[in-house]
């Protein structure tokens, strides 16, 4: 029964559709639940640091369930977002109602889209990334499959790295920078690996056209069915599982920077340039995003084995309620600041 914990993350779905079901105040519970409820239980549940046995993730990794779990959310994100963007655009809402439908639907998008989009992204069998690219239409960023696999991962903690928070950087700051170069980094990834194959930059090949072409026709498609309120539900529910997104890339590496050898590269990512979070309550919900460092230090790993090192820089909060100290900048560097490693800052 252990390993139906992660059923757990689809409760932000249940409450989702219940408060796009009855609407009026309800209409805010989702945001309630995720960054007040949780926050507060996961000050009540005790912090996990464990780590599987090599033959507890074994068996782990030949048990299809943890794969079917991410797969469930497919149906379950694109479920909730028609009915969302239906009710909105066929009943008679308040316009608190409409805000509060959006700001839900966003937080799905976000939780259960991009993050489940993110561990699939990293998956060997193609109709796995199929599905998590996918998962990234609704919030307007199938760049990120480029960006976050080809980009990331190579300048993850580096001023490089788009994803990669600076020190005394603001959250709002840090969303325009990462957004902008992010979608401008995925452009010139795509132009690299286009070139690697000999292959020319107005192709067939070029996933970026087709990323824009599948976007846009989605929008398209909304309008015609769905009308002004459609579309406007549509893009703004986007933009909020975008802002979510930005906030976790945000708070997973803020102020960490590798360091520079001798030779001038920077020394390989280690354990070190991740912020860890070991709080049950977000670990379950985001599908161990919150073991963040293990996962730079082996991509290739599936979230049900993904471990704690001694060694990874320990938040003091999970993640949910951290989202929650980022909009508050004075408050976030006041607690954050003084955990980064002195060598790490840069000047």
């Amino acid at each position: 029964m252990k390993d139906l914990k992660y059923l757990a993350a689809f409760s932000i779905p249940l409450v989702a559709f219940l408060g796009l079901y009855f609407k009026g105040s309800f209409v805010f519970l989702t945001p309630i639940y995720a960054f007040v409820m949780i926050p507060l239980l996961e000050v009540v549940f005790p912090v996990e640091p464990s780590n599987l046995s090599s033959e507890d993730a074994d068996h782990k990794l030949k048990q299809t369930v943890f794969d079917w779990l991410l797969y469930l959310n497919f149906p379950v994100v694109y479920g909730l977002l028609f009915f969302g963007i239906y009710q909105a655009a066929t009943s008679v809402i308040e316009t608190y109602e409409l805000t509060g439908m959006i700001i839900t639907v966003g937080i799905v998008l976000s939780v259960n889209g991009i993050n489940v989009a993110h561990e699939l992204g990293h998956r060997q069998n193609t109709n796995e990334r199929f599905i998590g690219k996918a998962l990234l239409l609704p919030s307007h960023y199938m760049h990120f499959y480029i960006e976050h696999n080809f980009g990331h991962h190579l300048h993850a903690a580096t001023p490089e790295d788009p994803a990669t928070a600076r020190y005394n950087q603001t959250v709002y700051s840090f969303w325009f920078t990462s957004i902008y170069r992010q979608y401008v980094g995925a452009w010139k990834i795509q132009n690299k690996l286009l070139t690697n194959n000999n292959q020319r930059f107005f192709s067939l090949k070029n996933d970026m056209f087709w990323y824009t072409i599948f976007q846009i026709s989605y929008l398209a498609t909304i309008f015609i069915l769905l009308g002004n309120i459609g579309l406007l539900f549509a893009v703004s529910a986007g933009i909020i599982g975008i802002l979510l997104l930005e906030s976790v890339n945000y708070i997973e590496h803020y102020g960490l920077m590798r360091l520079k050898t001798k030779s001038g590269r920077y020394e390989r990512v280690k354990e070190m340039h991740s912020w860890n979070s070991n709080h049950v309550i977000g670990r379950i919900v985001l599908y161990e995003l919150t073991r963040h460092s293990d996962h730079h230090f082996k991509s290739s790993k599936k979230y049900q084995i993904l471990d704690c090192h001694d060694e990874s820089p320990q938040m003091p909060f999970g993640y949910p309620t951290s989202m929650v100290l980022a909009m508050i900048p004075p408050l976030w560097f006041r607690i954050m600041n003084k955990r980064v490693p002195k060598e790490m800052i840069l000047t």
